[in-house]
């Protein structure tokens, strides 16, 4: 079972996998992400609201 942090600053800061994927993401997702910090409390949820935001974003031709 994975650890569960309050929020996504303390996940980054006390989980070195979460950190690191999340230097992996682009800038934009990276803001988002920390303006929206969506109960984005753990890797597995970081992980599943990337997927997620991803999925959302429009088709790019």
């Amino acid at each position: 079972m994975n650890p569960c942090y309050l929020c996504l600053t303390d996940l980054l800061d006390q989980n070195p996998s979460a950190y690191e994927y999340f230097q992996t993401l682009p800038p934009s997702m990276q803001d988002r992400l920390r303006r929206e910090d969506d109960g984005v409390t753990s890797f597995d949820r970081l992980q599943a609201r990337v997927a997620y935001l991803r999925a959302a974003e429009p088709v790019k031709r």
